[in-house]
């Protein structure tokens, strides 16, 4: 319903409200006692969560405009930041041993890398290069929606073999005969399949909504594998990052090993998605085959916590490793379906078919952390723990 810079500058503020609100009231002047700062700390969970959603989606649909390339420099950006994130917590918290005063700076680093990449953002949108790229998907967009309007039925064309999209207006000038003549054609040659959506007959909105629902199950059709590819990717590894991974202690290294093995993750995520800038042609299918392999990290990282009072892995070595390889797992098949899927689509369609892919990914980050929460107290190593898990949340937001 919103303009994308609009939906965009949205989630920027909606990330910095609640920053600036945590990092002021309750950690700096202290307003708050523990039980409200995390009820407070939740909310601005929630308020963020959703305000970077709708700013992800717009920006993943903004990339599928540019060249593909653009958007493996998107995902690789969304990476840095929770490298940039883990270090800079890893930084404050060995360099200041004050815990309010490291965790004040944390927050301090964090809103000011937000304003910054708000500032770039206005900065590069109103580049030639942008404008020239939006201004061709948006063309086709207008012409797709000029010929819906002037004709008198709405056709999409969906190639089955090269998995093409086409959409188009039917018998705008064009005899009964005519059409039925390119209907048969179609079909005989059982390459495309045809929809057609009735003129709007009462209710103006309605049809403008069918239209909306139409495009969406056209593009999910020649996108699926690479939907659930994604969404499949970030299920099992939000069942296991940041949750299961913050429960993993060590006598040697105490409360430093989860905020070791997190960072590790977020830089071998990091590599996973340089490395999907590598050029390999993956069908969706087997994107989907390797990305349901991914499910063997579940047992390992198990037997990393339980049972509770002496894990069948022990040594820190082994969350390290596998952190690491689930990092580079996640990385690179959390990418390549994003990158592959706004090729399958028309340029016109290729901000819808981002949009899309964000749904999927979205949808599996939160069934991911719905899986995570109902296993805590199968994994939950001691009342301690529980009890220190609310003030320890800040180690946990370099994802």
């Amino acid at each position: 319903m919103l303009s994308l810079h609009t939906r965009i500058t949205a989630g920027y503020l909606f990330a910095l409200g609640p920053l600036v609100f945590v990092g002021v009231c309750d950690i700096w002047l202290e307003q708050f006692t523990t039980r409200q700062s995390y009820i407070i700390t939740l909310l601005a969970v929630g308020i963020v969560a959703f305000g970077c959603t709708v700013q992800q989606s717009s920006f993943y649909g903004y990339m599928g405009m540019l060249p593909k390339r653009y958007t493996q420099g998107v995902m690789t950006g969304e990476s840095t930041a929770g490298v940039i994130i883990s270090l800079s917590r890893i930084f404050t918290k060995l360099l200041i041993k004050n815990e309010r005063k490291n965790t004040i700076i944390f927050f301090l680093i964090s809103i000011g890398l937000e304003l910054m990449c708000f500032l770039l953002h206005l900065v590069v949108r109103r580049t030639r290069f942008v404008r020239h790229y939006t201004g061709l998907a948006r063309q086709g967009l207008s012409e797709v929606k000029g010929q819906a309007d002037s004709g008198t039925r709405y056709r999409v064309h969906h190639d089955a073999i090269t998995e093409e999209v086409r959409f188009d207006n039917g018998a705008l000038g064009v005899s009964p005969t005519e059409a039925v003549g390119t209907e048969a054609e179609l079909a005989g040659g059982g390459t495309y399949v045809r929809f057609d959506v009735p003129n709007p007959k009462i209710k103006k909105n309605w049809p403008s909504i069918k239209e909306m629902i139409l495009h969406r199950y056209i593009v999910s059709r020649v996108i699926w594998t690479y939907m659930l590819s994604i969404a499949v990717t970030y299920f099992i590894t939000l069942c296991l990052f940041p949750g299961l991974e913050s429960e993993i202690r060590n006598d040697m290294l105490g409360d430093w090993l989860p905020i070791l093995v997190m960072a590790i993750f977020n830089m071998s995520d990091f590599v996973g998605k340089i490395l999907a800038a590598l050029p390999y042609d993956w069908k969706g299918g087997r994107l989907l085959l390797f990305s349901c392999v991914r499910v063997v990290f579940i047992p390992l990282f198990i037997m990393c916590v339980h049972p509770a009072e002496r894990p069948a892995l022990g040594h820190p070595a082994w969350p390290c490793v596998f952190s690491l390889l689930m990092g580079v797992t996640n990385g690179y098949f959390g990418s390549v379906p994003m990158i592959l899927a706004a090729g399958k689509v028309p340029p016109e369609q290729r901000e819808l078919a981002g949009n899309t892919m964000t749904v999927s990914y979205m949808a599996g980050l939160m069934m991911g952390s719905a899986v995570a929460y109902f296993a805590y107290s199968f994994t939950a190593q001691g009342s301690s723990h529980r009890a220190a898990w609310p003030l320890n949340a800040t180690t946990t937001s370099g994802y």
